[in-house]
């Protein structure tokens, strides 16, 4: 191929233009500002989806965040005292019915379902 001719030159220009439209390309699909083609910047327009799409994605964390908060104080009072509320559950089955009051026995082996 001859370096100083024509062919030589389109080459070079094609493989620039291919190299800056793949750059801009994936600089889209990711979000990013594109370049214009004196180097500058284009910042992209945010739709009305993404920016609702934000709004809903942060109350989603502050959610998740609750559950969360919930979640290490259920799994506290269950590995801390869970052994302590069932002996204590078990000490008021075997009180005599006269010191609980007279109530009713709890029957363990009947259970309710649901209809």
């Amino acid at each position: 191929m001859d370096v100083g001719g024509p062919g030589f030159v389109i080459l070079i220009v094609t493989l620039s233009i291919l190299g800056w439209l793949l750059n801009n390309w994936i600089r889209a699909k990711h979000g990013y500002a594109l370049e214009d083609e004196w180097g500058g910047k284009t910042e992209r327009a945010d739709s009305a989806e993404a920016t609702q799409l934000r709004s809903e994605n942060a109350e989603l964390r502050q959610t998740i965040d609750r559950l969360e908060q919930r979640m290490r104080a259920v799994e506290t009072i269950v590995t801390d005292r869970g052994y302590d509320v069932a002996s204590q559950i078990e000490a008021l089955r075997e009180l005599p019915e006269a010191q609980n009051g007279g109530g009713v026995p709890i029957d363990i082996g009947h259970k309710e379902h649901a209809r």
